[in-house]
């Protein structure tokens, strides 16, 4: 694993527990362009890498008391439903397709992170709360999450406080919750159709890199470092302004989907 894999896994996780996402945007790209897996493979061991560090983020946000947990486990199982629909659907679809539609939730992920949110800083109980509302909006955020293997935090932390009325730390900590849920079914989804059975298996063709190596060592060990930065980024909630670490998080996600786009608009000319 080089350096720049390294010091990216570590910031995925970092991400992940400050911001209750948004590293996770970084974790498909990273795996494309560092790793050299091929497109579905990164989306698959994406999902398996967001969920396991955004269940180690969690935990450390629990110990705190900040996670709403009956709000979260609504909107989660919501997004279950949606991702596993939405890793099914991705397993059928041209890689430079899903690819393409990546970049384009990374471009539209960076703006909203970019321009911010106002957050609500009151306290409602659901027996308020528009249920119809948060079971479309976690069927919608997890139908994106199941197709382009991104988590969708930043989706969801604005959902959680304008929707739910928690405030920022709060809606952090619940959002690795529902990401966490999502994740794993977008990753089962994707496992059932793309690869059936075989797809945890290490001498599959379809976890098999184009060196002949399996991914999942790999994808272990950016899971392992990603968890860490998400242990280090769960500690730091509160005391540091997320607000600039949102922006600037944004504008670097929004060059790289200029990237990413940019690439596949190229192929596309040539091909």
């Amino acid at each position: 694993m080089t350096i720049v894999m390294a010091a990216l896994a570590l910031v995925v996780g970092l991400a992940l527990g400050l911001l209750g996402g948004g590293g996770s945007i970084l974790t498909t790209p990273l795996l494309v362009y560092v790793a050299g897996f091929e497109p579905k493979q990164a989306i698959t061991a994406s999902l398996f890498v967001v969920a396991v560090t955004s269940l180690f983020g969690l935990i450390a946000h629990a110990r705190a008391g900040r996670v709403r947990w009956k709000t979260g486990v609504i909107f989660g199982a919501a997004g279950m439903a949606g991702a596993f629909v939405g890793g099914q659907i991705g397993a059928l679809l041209p890689g430079a397709v899903l690819f393409a539609a990546f970049g384009v939730v990374m471009a539209v992920t960076a703006v909203a992170m970019i321009r911010g949110r106002k957050q609500s800083t009151t306290g409602r109980s659901h027996a308020g709360l528009p249920l119809f509302r948060i079971v479309l909006d976690g069927l919608i955020v997890g139908l994106v999450t199941g197709l382009v293997g991104a988590g969708g935090g930043f989706l969801v932390v604005p959902a959680l406080a304008l929707l739910g009325g928690l405030s920022m730390p709060n809606a952090v900590a619940t959002s690795l919750l529902v990401i966490a849920m999502k994740s794993f079914a977008g990753f089962f989804g994707y496992a059932l159709t793309f690869g059936g059975d075989s797809i945890v298996s290490v001498n599959s063709a379809t976890t098999t890199l184009s060196d002949g190596s399996s991914m999942w060592p790999i994808t272990l060990t950016v899971t392992a470092l990603a968890v860490a930065g998400a242990l280090i980024g769960s500690r730091l909630v509160g005391k540091i302004p997320p607000e600039k670490l949102r922006k600037a998080f944004g504008w670097f996600v929004l060059v790289m989907a200029v990237l990413i786009l940019g690439q596949q608009i190229v192929q596309a000319l040539v091909s």
